[in-house]
């Protein structure tokens, strides 16, 4: 969609008494994360009547706390970065990574509908995608990987053009923002840290700064949006555009049931007043299950996930799972053989002051970039700091049935916290005394000090460094082969003038560290479903008008994190497949059905 954008002038209504009791809808979709906003849009484009339901205030869930990354391979403007990329070979890769921890025939549609779903969206939306010249797939060593061409993300978007709806989408994390709110992607982290010294990244610089200070004057928020908040804004300014309903602060607090049919829902809204409105709404191509999955479920949370608190998890406030526990009690399935339920990276923990708990993923920025490591509560290290995230929260539950290591503490000199920061701290190595003060930093004149500090053996500290440090000098890991993948060379230091662009020794005091936990940063295990996003029973059979897709699915990647973006990605296109479907069963005719 290449045309010029009006500003959104009204508010939409969000308020559930605009519903008359026992009114009709084509369709009704549960969650606005990017996953539940394919399914609305997709049905809007189709010119069907649909109802979005979010039960928190903001939509976005943790999509539009996210980079926003979709792993689809085989898109338009992937193939135009990647041109010798084959649906054959992505199959090959997918088979090699996940086996037989999925089905098969869920992974092929995906395959299939992946690139028409992008298109229909880009065709008929303002959700746009750019593609980076670089970003391999995490497990790169696989045969069918590539470096570049199916991860797309989307282009930044200007919330001026929201209007008054602009508050509605949901705030970015605040530690990933600079400056009191304002957004930064990994274009404006290379041109931030290099403000002094080119124009051409001074002039950027100077540009987003001045536009955000002026957005602080102006609007309640930063109007520059980037990353998950620019996919959300997106999509929700082409859902009004559409004229789709939504709904806010509302709950589903029951499933229409005839059978083996779902047709539609019974949904409850809180007043500002404290007092409740409910409202039954009948769905003649039935419901969609996005709501993001169980993460902070009461119950099943820690059934699935008993090594982590949930303090630990930085996903979307509003992943109770509750709308799966109404998908169960009609007869759906939980699936079953995922390597993992969730899917996990690891995170430092500080208090805000507003006394809200931050939990920091630690994807990329410092882990695996040299003069850092990662030891356990005897200073050893167990793991290669250079794998995925996902890999890395494994490797923690895993290795801490042994041996004490969650926390883990992630160790640095001077030189790589000035170079890369740690965590919530910014590169350039100053304003630490806050960190240090309430304990989320930790320092330390000499590797001894540091290690009296953590309460580990001071000689094991040492020891580890040292050893470390020979292979950083050499270039090889001869413990843990940090790396030796594209995937992990590309995530390390470019510019590095050692050997491996992953390794550097640990030798400038004084010497810092800060704990890792394992944090869910989204459900693996979801609702089992066909090809068509239906969900099925005990019995295999699909459950007539009830769909499944983002993290209220079961993931077709089977608890393995194989590249970036494979919970998004997947979300979009079974969405797509979900709505395609309800749309046909709703009886709605359009030219783009």
């Amino acid at each position: 969609m290449n045309r010029e954008l009006t500003p959104i002038t009204q508010q939409i209504d969000t308020r559930l008494s605009q519903f008359t009791d026992q009114e009709t809808v084509d369709l009704v979709v549960i969650g606005s994360g990017g996953a539940g906003f394919s399914a609305a849009l997709n049905v809007a484009i189709d010119g069907a009547r649909v109802l979005l339901v979010e039960r928190m205030a903001h939509v976005g869930g943790t999509t539009a706390l996210s980079a926003a990354t979709c792993w689809v391979p085989g898109t338009k403007r992937g193939l135009a970065v990647n041109p010798d990329d084959t649906p054959e070979r992505v199959a090959t890769f997918l088979n090699k990574a996940v086996g037989e921890r999925s089905d098969p025939k869920l992974r092929q549609a995906f395959i299939d509908n992946g690139p028409h779903a992008i298109a229909k969206l880009e065709e008929h939306t303002t959700l746009q995608f750019q593609v980076r010249p670089l970003h391999p797939d995490y497990l790169s060593e696989l045969e069918g990987s590539v470096l570049k061409g199916r991860a797309i993300e989307p282009q930044p978007f200007d919330g001026k053009l929201l209007g008054p709806n602009l508050t509605l989408v949901r705030n970015p994390i605040p530690e990933f923002t600079v400056l009191g709110g304002m957004m930064v992607d990994r274009d404006d982290i290379f041109h931030l840290l290099r403000l002094t010294e080119t124009w051409a990244s001074f002039s950027y610089s100077v540009r987003i700064i001045v536009r955000h200070l002026l957005d602080k004057i102006v609007h309640p928020r930063s109007t520059r949006l980037v990353m998950g908040n620019a996919m959300i804004a997106r999509m929700l300014y082409s859902y009004i555009e559409r004229k789709g309903l939504l709904v806010t602060n509302t709950e589903v607090t029951q499933l229409l049931q005839n059978g083996n049919t779902i047709e539609g829902v019974v949904l409850q809204q809180t007043l500002q007043s404290g007092g409740k409105i409910q409202r039954t709404i009948h769905s003649k191509g039935g419901v969609v299950m996005a709501s993001g999955g169980f993460n902070r479920h009461p119950t099943r949370r820690s059934t699935m996930l008993p090594r982590a608190k949930e303090a630990w998890c930085p996903s979307g406030p509003g992943h109770t799972g509750s709308a799966q526990d109404l998908a169960l009690q009609v007869g759906g399935q939980l699936g079953t053989g995922g390597l993992s339920h969730a899917f996990w990276a690891p995170v430092s923990i500080r208090q805000r002051a507003d006394g809200s708990t931050a939990a920091f993923p630690h994807f990329v920025m410092d882990r695996g970039k040299p003069g850092m490591i990662a030891v356990d509560s005897q200073g050893q290290r167990y793991l290669n700091e250079s794998t995925s995230y996902h890999l890395f929260g494994l490797a923690m539950q895993a290795h801490d049935r042994n041996v004490q290591c969650v926390p883990t503490w992630l160790v640095c000199d001077a030189g790589a916290l000035k170079r890369y920061g740690l965590g919530m701290i910014r590169p350039g190595g100053k304003g630490l005394t806050p960190f240090l003060t309430d304990g989320y930093l930790k320092r330390g004149t000499t590797l001894e000090d540091l290690a009296k500090q953590l309460s580990i053996p001071e000689i094991n500290l040492r020891t580890t460094v040292e050893r470390f440090n020979q292979f950083a000098d050499k270039g090889v890991d001869e413990d843990f082969k940090r790396g030796t993948t594209d995937y992990q060379r590309a995530n390390g230091d470019a510019t590095w003038t050692g050997p491996n662009p992953c390794l550097g020794a640990l030798r400038q005091g004084p010497f810092y560290a800060i704990a890792l936990f394992p944090g869910d940063i989204g459900a693996a295990t979801g609702l089992l479903t066909d090809t068509d996003a239906r969900v099925l029973n005990a019995n295999g059979q699909a459950i007539d008008g009830l769909y499944a897709c983002g993290n209220d699915m079961h993931s077709i990647m089977g608890g393995v994190y194989p590249a970036p973006g494979i919970t998004i990605g997947p979300g979009l296109t079974f969405g797509y497949l979900a709505a395609t479907h309800a749309v046909k069963r709703a009886g709605v005719t359009s030219d783009q059905c």
